[in-house]
């Protein structure tokens, strides 16, 4: 019973955003745990470079990818389709897509704010409704969702991107409360700074880099494997009483005072 509690075998993942960085690091992470997947991703190389890779990691696992853009409706339907393709019913979902264009607020364009908010909250909000039939084929089942501790206070990651996370943390709530007779546990995680390729850039000003330590009890910046633990959690059977719930990973940077 409790080596059950801490395994996905039988299980199917859909990630998003599952090319590279956080995403990709959730996938092995499932995997580890004896879940199959279904990944998404624009890039159509990558994805596919991910997979084999997993693949060869993984014998024996059901692992399949589909190039497609959560932000545009019809490929968010597509996706939907396709997993309906594969498996009967779905057991997990992992909102993990996201993207920023860091700007002072009056130098967005409408299409620019927009589109951040296409990427990062209402393709979540959508693939969860769209999912909710499929999850609740199950007697449990769980999404996760991949916020930020932007949504929880101001950094300098830009308006949108803090607007859109701090919705994705609200409808977590909203969701949790209202399919829990469903059977379908809704939750977040919000890490700080992780060690990605979307982050290489502005951890390589040394000023900031020493900026973003000096904020960060731990002094150093988060992996993506430390992210993806928290979301494992959030999915396995030892978690079923937990929904609606937000785990920051950021090495305490919420919690520093002065």
């Amino acid at each position: 019973m409790t080596q059950h509690r801490w395994r996905l075998d039988g299980q199917t993942a859909l990630i998003t955003g599952a090319s590279a960085g956080i995403g990709l690091a959730i996938a092995r992470e499932l995997l580890g745990f004896g879940a199959d997947l279904l990944l998404v991703a624009r890039d159509a190389d990558a994805l596919a470079l991910a997979r084999d890779d997993l693949a060869e990691e993984f014998p024996g696992r059901e692992i399949h990818g589909l190039s497609a853009d959560v932000a545009d409706d019809e490929d968010r339907r597509a996706i939907l389709d396709w997993v309906e393709d594969h498996v009967d019913g779905l057991n997990l979902l992992v909102n993990n897509a996201g993207g920023n264009l860091t700007r002072a607020a009056v130098d967005y364009t409408e299409d620019e704010w927009r589109g951040i908010f296409e990427t990062n909250l209402f393709s979540a909000f959508e693939l969860s409704r769209y999912a909710h039939p499929l999850l609740t084929r199950h007697a449990s089942s769980a999404i996760v969702n991949v916020g930020s501790v932007s949504g929880v206070i101001h950094v300098r990651s830009g308006a949108p991107y803090g607007m859109t996370k701090a919705a994705l943390h609200q409808m977590t709530r909203n969701l949790a409360a209202e399919w829990a007779e469903d059977g379908v546990r809704v939750n977040s995680v919000a890490p700080w700074y992780i060690r990605t390729r979307r982050t290489s850039a502005p951890l390589s000003d040394p000023d900031y880099y020493e900026q973003v330590i000096e904020r960060t009890p731990m002094r150093r910046i988060g992996e993506p494997e430390e992210v993806a633990a928290a979301v494992g959690f959030l999915c396995l059977p030892a978690s079923s009483y937990i929904t609606g719930e937000c785990i920051a990973v950021d090495g305490g940077f919420l919690r520093y005072g002065f």
